[in-house]
């Protein structure tokens, strides 16, 4: 009998599992705050208090698996650390391409002469001499560098020769790349790169916090981490390509959703205290984005599940509206700490801004709003205007926004540090609205009903209150979330029928006629419109909203049990999954080119050198996926050939082989026997 541990690390809170493999059942599960500035202490909450509910030994447990949506959240949030992108052989102008420049957000970028062309060939020699100074120059303003080489998954050489450049120079993490895509698209490849560097910093704080704990109670099972695509891999991998993990959570979501009902057709939306993500589930299977995962309005080239992730939680920041006379409400797609949970642990603090605030007739414009540190590590403040690092220095516990700021000059700068990951900011959320309504109880009511209270006094186009109380604003929110929550999955369902292929989804979801139809609108033109397939609500608060998202969208909603935490569900039921691919070019006739890792390697017949790829790349994918821990792989093989015809004979033009190696994690000991 062997017993599996699942954590999920989420925005708001940490879930973890017991599941005990030969029943197929859950023996034990929690949650936990997650706790930005030490995520030992979420992860230990958790993984301690499932333990207990399960009855078995810290030493029983046989697998350990990790899913999080850290990485997707900060990038749906545009958060992340300083990184600097050394791109080579490119034009000024491909800076501007694929959301590059809107993805670096300023930060440096070295331009360098280098780079190959599509054959292989070097187009001009790598500019060390030149790049050598400015990287030793950035080296502690950033928390890593991406390289990103013209043609370089044609030839790497250029990227590998930096990277051993930049982390001799700097000991700073090095992207390349090659090394997260073998497609073309030298742009979208450095936005990849780009976005990756962001994040090793706050997948590897993660991964080190759940390892410090997991040895703290005796656990010496293997850590594996949940892939966007749904498989595992190993936690030392995951620390080099923490972009893998973007929708890693999702995709954990779709797993544990399928494990959870065994259905085979439906949509499948998981809401968290960031977002609501959004999945078809086709023959009980999730599908695979042929584009590249999309994470907050950025296009990667992370192979992932189809998911549609929208900045929408319980804890998304509640916009006012105050254009036009009645104005209106908007959530997201920031997440903001509930007024209510900050309360809970600081009381004295909160209750005495809010009681000031309250005591005035004037509404402020940052009444309710307060600011919290995150204890960043010290290399995310690297980079800071002197104005940024003032504020910083001044916001050393959390504090009414109001107390932080001397000037409105200092707004720019505080939200500089939000994008940073230095600060986050606590407002009235629908976690809130939940409390003031009695649907939620678990932290301070009295403060929420405060917070709203306060929101509700703000004055729309007309010079008139939003609400009169905090009832009806709160209500007036959750309404909000519900008719956002219809938006994704309508836009979704639109998105995946193939009679609206080539419509835009989204405007289709909010169309008068998709409007008129949910409503049933009976006049002279009488419509409707429902799902046609049900909907499975995932997520610790689905219970709360998605009763009435199912009734506006006139379809079945499937609550399962444990559906707050399938996603850590989901982490352990899941298999190690690696993929290596390659090209095969033909530069003239009888001459084949395979472009590996390891550089150009020529043949003079096809089958030759395709054979020669596929055996390297079985054995490059098996030994990555025995690095993952897995046992008993499968190997599977594709075989993309493009072919010309060239006065009616076939004439090769390229050829991708994919080789792919599965199967399930080795566990860590036979378990004792109970």
């Amino acid at each position: 009998m062997a017993y599996f541990l699942g954590v999920d690390t989420g925005g708001t809170y940490t879930d973890a599992v017991i599941l005990d493999e030969a029943q197929d059942k859950v023996i034990g599960a929690a949650k936990s705050l997650t706790t930005r500035a030490d995520l030992a202490i979420g992860v230990g909450g958790a993984v301690d208090a499932a333990l207990a509910q399960s009855g078995i030994a810290a030493g029983d447990v046989a697998l350990v698996s990790l899913s999080t949506t850290l990485a997707t959240n900060a990038l749906v949030e545009g958060q992340g650390g300083r990184v600097a992108l050394v791109f080579v052989g490119f034009d000024p102008d491909d800076l501007g391409r694929g959301g590059l420049t809107e993805a670096l957000k300023g930060d440096p970028v070295i331009t360098l002469s280098g780079g190959h062309n599509h054959a292989g060939q070097e187009a001009a020699p790598l500019d060390l001499d030149t790049a050598l100074p400015q990287i030793m120059a950035l080296g502690d303003q950033v928390m890593g560098f991406a390289v990103a080489s013209r043609f370089a998954t044609r030839n790497p050489a250029h990227e590998i020769a930096l990277r051993t450049a930049i982390r001799a120079a700097t000991g700073r993490p090095v992207t390349c790349s090659h090394e997260l895509s073998v497609d073309l698209n030298g742009p979208k490849r450095a936005l990849t790169a780009v976005l990756n560097a962001r994040l090793i910093g706050m997948i590897d704080r993660l991964i080190s916090a759940c390892e410090r704990h997991l040895a703290s109670i005796g656990i010496t099972a293997p850590l594996m981490v949940v892939r966007g695509d749904g498989a595992l891999i190993s936690a030392a991998m995951v620390r080099e390509r923490p972009i893998e993990t973007i929708l890693s959570g999702p995709a954990a979501s779709i797993v544990g959703a399928r494990w959870l009902t065994g259905a085979q057709n439906a949509l499948v939306s998981d809401i968290g205290g960031t977002t609501t993500d959004v999945a078809l589930l086709k023959d009980g299977l999730p599908e695979i984005d042929p584009m590249g995962a999309r994470v907050g309005g950025f296009r990667t080239m992370v192979e992932a599940v189809a998911m549609r992730t929208t900045g929408l939680g319980g804890d998304s920041e509640v916009h006012l509206i105050t254009e036009g006379l009645s104005g209106g409400l908007r959530l997201g797609p920031r997440r903001l700490i509930p007024v209510s949970l900050l309360a809970s642990t600081q009381a004295g603090m909160v209750h005495s801004a809010l009681d000031r605030a309250l005591a005035t007739d004037t509404a402020g414009e940052f009444d309710g709003r307060f600011v919290i540190p995150t204890g960043g590590e010290a290399a995310a403040t690297a980079g800071l205007t002197a104005r940024e690092a003032g504020l910083l220095a001044r916001i050393t516990a959390p504090m009414p926004m109001a107390a932080c700021l001397n000037s409105r000059l200092e707004v720019a700068a505080l939200t500089s540090l939000i994008a940073r990951g230095l600060v986050m900011i606590a407002g009235v959320t629908p976690s809130d609205a939940s409390h003031v309504l009695g649907r939620q109880t678990g932290w301070d009511t009295q403060a929420a009903q405060k917070a709203v209270t306060l929101l509700a006094r703000r004055r729309n186009g007309a010079g008139e209150r939003f609400a009169s109380a905090a009832e009806p604003l709160a209500q007036s929110i959750i309404d909000q979330l519900t008719q956002q929550t219809v938006d994704c999955l309508l836009e979704a369902a639109f998105a995946e029928d193939p009679a609206f292929a080539g419509h835009d989804g989204a405007c289709l979801a909010r169309h008068v006629l998709a409007r008129a139809g949910l409503s049933q609108h009976k006049g002279v033109v009488q419509t409707a419109l429902r799902l046609g397939v049900p909907v499975i609500g995932l997520g610790a608060s689905a219970p709360s909203y998605y009763g009435a998202v199912g009734q506006a969208l006139g379809c079945d909603m499937i609550l399962p049990q444990h559906a707050g935490v399938a996603n850590a569900i989901g982490a352990v039921v899941g298999q190690i999954s690696q993929r290596a691919s390659a090209i095969v070019t033909s530069p003239s006739e009888g001459r084949y080119t395979a472009h590996l890792a390891e550089g150009l390697q020529n043949f003079n017949s096809q089958d030759t050198a395709l054979a020669a790829v596929e055996a390297a790349l079985t054995a490059e994918a098996s030994g990555r996926a025995q690095a993952a821990g897995a046992a008993d792989l499968r190997i599977s093989v594709t075989r993309d050939i493009r072919e010309a015809s060239v006065e009616g004979r076939a004439m090769f033009v390229e050829a991708r082989i994919s080789v792919t190696a599965s199967g399930r994690p080795r566990v860590a000991h036979a378990p004792n026997p109970t």
